[in-house]
Formats: structure tokens, C-alpha cells, sequence
């Protein structure tokens, strides 16, 4: 392992490259603004960071500008109501996510006084918030020197330290290494030129290693390939599960929705009727699990990923009279929607690729 990196010469040389080259983001503050006195609002480094888990910087933007202008402070998400929060945050997946945004939120409202805890240890306390989401806020929002460790983070210090210990394992040695790297000065600008240079330059494949600043010190660049860094544990291939969804339209061209439960996966999101699926288990794929009698008939499969399991929706269609649909008759409460309201409901990815199979016109309305 590389221990004689000039870390100071190091971090000063990627600052001067943050200083011309980073994003612009609506969540940041610039390197020029921060030199006439603007200072990272908590609030949106917070929410920004809890967007990005596992989703791009692209996606995330609409969805944070969204969020800002329905609740522009800390207090106000807190004081939402978690229905719209969770409609509002419905396509942008990993859904876990925005129930402990809210959470959280309310946390930092009643127990904070709305103003989150400068340190990593205070973060971590609250709801969501883990190692890295803590080290992130702590830098960006507070300019703690921590340690920040995402995944473009992990792809720089592996290649710059020819770190040969596979991933996941070789996190803490990665940490370690970032944090001999972080300097005492502009902490939060170097946790953010460290994601920049990932995202730009030292990329997963085809790195422009001849544009980065540390391609003087580069290990992996000096004795091998630097795509072959991170090294990754052989991943496991993902199950495939099987279901059923059941898309129920009426005389009014409205979709029977129902909520799911408050726990578990898309725990409290909106959904069409459908079979007990789960991540470890199938549900049943046939016409007689329908919830409730009506002229079922085919519409094809739908195919959708999440993190641990591939899953193979077979979708069914039925116009039917409302009479015919209720708690009494179904033992399941739900409700009619208009198709020109089904983008404003909180329904995940999987559940717009049913309504779309059985109703291509669905979200095209409103």
C-alpha cells in the first residue's frame, strides 16, 4: 500500500481542481460563493444526500427543486403530511428512504429545535442517517474533517492506493485512507471534489486519467489497469420472483388503487391489487388470484429490478362496476382514481409499469 502520498501537496492539488472544474448543483455552495461568505444550508445538504443513495445526480435534481418548493425548511417537511411526502417522492425509488426522511425531519423539529447537530455522533443519531449520510453532512453543512466515503470516493482512493481488498471488506481501509487524506482546511469542498473527480474524471470505465490531478500519484495508473479498481467480491446472482397485478378500470376511467403497508418493501406506498410477492418468496401468477370477480383478461409481463431480486409481474385488465368492487366484497379498502390524477399519487415504478401494460394511455392524462 502506497504510505509516502504527499497527503497535504495531494488534497491541495484536487482543491485547485475543484476550484475550475466542479459541478454546479442546486444543493451546493460554490467554491466562489463560499469565498464571498455563503455558507451550505444543513437543510439541503441533508436532503440531497438522502436523494442520492442509489440514485444519480440527474434523477435526483427535479425531485429536490420539488421538495424545496413544497417544504422549504426542515420544519416545514416535518410538519407535512406523510401521504404527500411519499407522493412526492413516488419514481424516485428505495422507498425506505422517504419514510425516514420524514421521520427524521420531525425529529430535528422536536428534539433540535429545527437545526441539525453539527457533529457526526449527533447525525447518526437520527433517523436514516448512517456512517456515510453523518461524515457527508458533517463535512458539507458543518466543515467537520470527516471522512466521506461514497461510492465514486471508494473508485478514487482504491486506484489512487492500489487497494487490492475487495469491496465491501476493504471499507474501513478505504476510510482510513480518505480521512490521512482530508485536509483541516475546506473539509466539505474536498469531500465534494473527491465525488466530482469520481464523477467525472476517474469514472468506472475509461477514466481520463490524464486530466486528474492526482496522476502523479496514482498507483493503479503507475503498476496496473486502473478499470480493475475497486476490487469487488464476485457478486451473487440475483432471484427471480413472480407475481400478479390486477388493473381494475370503471365506467369512468378510473384505476382501483389501494395503499400497502406501513412496513416492509414500498411499505406505505400506493399499489393496484396484486399477489403476496415478496424478495424471498414468489406470489401466485394466475387469473384466479384476482381480488375480485370480474372479466379478467391478459395484458402480458412487466419486468422490474430492485436491489436484491428481479421481479416478473404478470399484469391482468377488467372494466367493472364500482358496485361490484368495495371492503365488503374484497375484505381490502382502496379507491377509485382518475387516470388524469395517477401521476400525483404515490404509486412506485413497478406499480406505473402495470397500470401502463394494462392501460397505455394512463399517464398521459393530466
Amino acid at each position: 500500500m502506497m504510505r509516502d502520498l504527499p497527503q497535504a501537496a495531494s488534497a491541495a492539488l484536487l482543491l485547485e481542481w475543484y476550484d475550475r472544474h466542479h459541478r454546479d448543483l442546486p444543493w451546493r455552495v460554490s467554491p466562489a460563493a463560499a469565498r464571498k461568505g455563503a455558507v451550505a444550508d444543513p437543510y439541503r445538504v441533508w436532503l440531497s444526500e438522502v436523494m442520492l443513495q442509489q440514485t444519480t445526480v440527474q434523477a435526483v435534481k427535479a425531485y429536490f427543486e420539488k421538495f424545496l418548493t413544497l417544504w422549504p425548511t426542515v420544519g416545514d417537511l416535518a410538519a407535512a403530511d406523510t401521504e404527500d411526502v411519499m407522493k412526492a417522492w413516488a419514481g424516485l425509488g428505495y422507498y425506505a428512504r422517504a419514510r425516514n426522511l420524514k421521520k427524521c425531519a420531525e425529529a430535528v423539529a422536536r428534539d433540535h429545535g429545527s437545526r441539525f447537530p453539527d457533529s457526526e455522533e449527533g447525525l447518526k443519531a437520527l433517523p436514516g442517517i448512517g456512517d456515510y449520510t453523518a461524515a457527508a453532512i458533517a463535512a458539507i453543512a458543518f466543515n467537520r474533517a470527516s471522512a466521506v466515503l461514497d461510492g465514486n470516493v471508494e473508485r478514487v482512493i482504491s486506484r489512487l492506493h492500489a487497494v487490492e481488498t475487495p469491496l465491501p471488506a476493504a471499507k474501513p481501509e478505504m476510510r482510513a485512507l480518505v480521512h490521512a487524506l482530508t485536509p483541516a482546511d475546506r473539509p466539505g469542498d474536498f469531500a465534494q471534489a473527491m465525488m466530482d473527480l469520481g464523477a467525472t474524471i476517474c469514472t468506472p470505465k475509461r477514466p481520463a486519467c490524464s486530466l486528474c490531478p492526482f496522476r502523479a500519484d496514482c498507483r493503479a495508473l503507475k503498476t496496473a489497469d486502473p478499470e480493475t479498481f475497486p476490487r469487488k467480491a464476485a457478486k451473487k446472482e440475483k432471484p427471480l420472483r413472480r407475481g400478479a397485478a390486477f388493473v381494475a378500470v370503471d365506467g369512468f376511467e378510473a384505476v382501483y388503487l389501494r395503499k400497502r403497508p406501513e412496513t416492509g418493501l414500498l411499505g406505505g406506498m400506493t399499489e393496484v391489487p396484486g399477489t403476496d410477492w415478496t424478495a424471498r418468496r414468489d406470489g401466485d401468477t394466475s387469473i384466479d388470484a384476482h381480488p375480485f370477480p370480474a372479466a379478467w383478461e391478459p395484458c402480458g409481463t412487466v419486468n422490474h429490478v430492485f436491489t436484491h431480486f428481479e421481479l416478473h409481474l404478470s399484469v391482468f385488465r377488467a372494466r367493472v362496476w364500482r358496485a361490484n368492487v368495495g371492503e365488503a366484497r374484497t375484505g381490502t379498502s382502496g379507491w377509485w382514481e382518475p387516470l388524469a390524477s395517477l401521476k400525483a399519487q404515490a404509486l412506485p415504478t413497478v406499480m406505473k409499469k402495470a397500470i401502463a401494460k394494462a392501460i397505455p394511455h394512463a399517464f398521459e392524462a393530466g
